[in-house]
C-alpha cells in the first residue's frame, strides 16, 4: 500500500498535450485534435544559419530540469498587446518584446521553450536573445552589458513555430544563478498573422514592447509596458541528477493575484524560498502552472486542469511531484443548488483521482491541498450550498487516503473566529484572493520534508 502522510500545518478547447524534454526542437499536437494524441510536425527555421559555436548537450552526470514555467493560454482581447502592436492583419509586426522571468534552479546551460499552442497562424520569431537584467531585477527593460547572447534553433537564428506547437531552443552556455531573474528579448519582423496568440496574462511582471529591432539594445527607452508574458512557456537548465522539480497545478491563487508586481512573492515563489534555505531541498525547483480563472473540469480562462495535466504536469523535465490546489472556480461557477453542487463535488473528486493515478503511473508523488475559504465573496451563495461543496471536497482530500500527503491550506488561510472566511490579515478585499502575507502562510504550511 502506498504510504500517505497527513499534514495539519497551516483560480479561476480541451486536449491533452505531451511535451518531450529530449532533443533541441520538438513539436506537439494541440487543441482540436484527438485528446491525448500528439501529432508531430517539424518546427521550421529561417534559412540564415547563425554561425554560432557548437551547443553541446549536457554532460552525462547532468540533465535538463525545468526551472520556470508559465501556463500557455489563448489571449483574451483585453490582454492583447495594445495598439499599434495589435493590428487587423497581425500582432507585433516589426516589434521587439522584452520579458523577464524568475528562475528557481541555476545551471551552466539554459534553453527556452516558445509556445504557439493557441496561435491562429504560424509564429515567425526573427531573433531571440537571453541576458541578465540590470541589477538582477525583475520587470526592468535594461540588461547588463556584455551578458546578451543569441539563442539558436538547430543552428539558425530564426524559428517559425507551427500552429498548435512548441519550439525548444538549442542549449546556450550561460551561467544562470538559482533564484535569479533572466531577460528574454524577441524580435518579430513580420509579426504573427492572427489575433489568436498564446500568452500568460497573469505575469505580475512588467514586459516591454517597442517598434523596430532592438533585440541587443541595452535598454528600451519609450517602450510600451504590459503585465503579460507572450509566447514564452518554459526555461530549462542543466542540473546535476539530484536536482528536480515540483509542479503546482492551480488557479488565480497560485498565479498570484494580490501579490506584488515584479515582487515574485506568489506562494509558489515563497515555497521555493523555503526549500532553497533547507540543504536537503535546495535543489528543488517550484514550477507555477496556475492561471487566473482556471477550472479543473471545464475550459474557461485557459484549458481545464484535467485536459492540460499531461502537458503542464507530466511534460516538464525533471518533475518528481505535483501539488494539486484547484477547484474553487468549479464550485463557484456551478449553480447554487444542492443538486448542482453535489454533482460538481463528485466530478471534482473523480478528477482528482484521475490526476493522482496519472501522477503515480509516471512515478510522481501527488500532494493535495485543501481549498481555501471564500465566505463573503460572490461565490458564497446565501443558502451556503457552495460552502457545503467546499467542505465536502476538503473532507475527501483530507480523509480519502488517495494523495501521498495532504497540506491543509484551508486551515492556514482561514479566520480562526469565522472559519468560512479568510483571515482578515490575508484578505485583499474580495474575500478570495490573498496578499503576500497570506501567500506566505500558504507557503509556510508545506513541510520541506515532503520534497527531500
Amino acid at each position: 500500500m502506498r504510504r500517505r502522510s497527513w499534514i495539519t500545518a497551516g483560480l479561476f478547447g480541451t486536449a491533452s498535450f505531451a511535451v518531450s524534454s529530449a532533443g533541441s526542437t520538438v513539436a506537439h499536437a494541440a487543441g482540436g485534435g484527438d485528446p491525448g494524441t500528439a501529432t508531430p510536425s517539424t518546427v521550421t527555421a529561417d534559412p540564415a544559419v547563425a554561425g554560432a559555436r557548437h551547443h553541446p548537450e549536457p554532460a552525462t552526470d547532468a540533465r535538463w530540469v525545468h526551472t520556470w514555467t508559465a501556463m500557455p493560454q489563448l489571449t483574451e482581447p483585453s490582454n492583447m498587446p495594445p495598439a499599434p502592436f495589435t493590428q487587423s492583419g497581425g500582432v507585433l509586426v516589426d516589434s521587439t518584446l522584452r520579458q523577464t522571468v524568475h528562475v528557481s534552479l541555476g545551471g551552466a546551460q539554459v534553453r527556452l521553450r516558445l509556445s504557439n499552442v493557441f496561435g491562429g497562424a504560424p509564429l515567425p520569431v526573427t531573433s531571440v536573445f537571453v541576458a541578465l537584467p540590470q541589477d538582477g531585477r525583475a520587470g526592468v527593460d535594461r540588461i547588463q552589458e556584455g551578458t546578451s547572447q543569441q539563442v539558436t534553433f538547430q543552428g539558425r537564428k530564426s524559428v517559425t513555430v507551427p500552429v498548435g506547437q512548441e519550439a525548444v531552443s538549442e542549449p546556450l552556455e550561460l551561467a544562470v544563478q538559482p533564484d535569479s531573474n533572466l531577460t528574454v528579448t524577441m524580435y518579430l519582423a513580420t509579426g504573427q498573422a492572427s489575433q489568436d496568440i498564446t500568452s500568460h496574462p497573469g505575469s505580475r511582471t512588467t514586459s516591454y514592447l517597442l517598434a523596430g529591432d532592438h533585440g541587443q539594445d541595452a535598454a528600451l527607452p519609450g517602450a510600451t509596458t504590459v503585465e503579460h508574458w507572450y509566447f514564452l512557456s518554459g526555461v530549462e537548465v542543466t542540473a546535476p541528477g539530484s536536482e528536480r522539480a515540483t509542479v503546482v497545478l492551480g488557479d488565480s491563487l497560485t498565479d498570484g493575484r494580490g501579490s506584488t508586481t515584479n515582487g515574485n512573492d506568489r506562494w509558489p515563489d515563497q515555497l521555493f524560498d523555503r526549500l532553497r534555505a533547507n540543504p536537503g531541498t535546495a535543489g528543488v525547483a517550484v514550477l507555477n502552472q496556475g492561471a487566473g480563472g482556471n477550472r479543473v473540469l471545464n475550459d474557461g480562462l485557459g484549458p481545464s486542469a484535467v485536459s492540460r495535466f499531461d502537458r503542464d504536469v507530466l511534460g516538464p523535465s525533471g518533475v518528481t511531484s505535483v501539488i494539486v490546489f484547484e477547484g474553487i472556480n468549479d464550485i463557484g461557477t456551478a449553480g447554487a443548488t444542492s443538486q448542482a453542487q453535489q454533482a460538481v463535488t463528485g466530478q471534482l473528486i473523480a478528477a482528482y483521482g484521475e490526476m493522482i493515478t496519472k501522477a503515480h503511473d509516471r512515478g510522481l508523488k501527488a500532494y493535495g491541498a485543501t481549498l481555501t475559504p471564500f465566505g463573503g465573496n460572490g461565490y458564497d451563495d446565501p443558502g451556503g450550498t457552495r460552502e457545503a461543496a467546499r467542505q465536502a471536497v476538503n473532507d475527501w482530500i483530507r480523509t480519502s487516503g488517495r494523495f501521498d500527503a495532504v497540506v491543509d491550506l484551508d486551515r492556514a488561510a482561514r479566520d480562526p473566529q469565522q472559519p468560512r472566511r479568510l483571515n482578515p490579515a490575508f484578505d485583499v478585499g474580495d474575500h478570495l484572493h490573498m496578499n503576500p502575507a497570506g501567500y506566505a502562510a500558504l507557503a509556510g504550511a508545506f513541510p520541506v520534508e515532503l520534497f527531500a
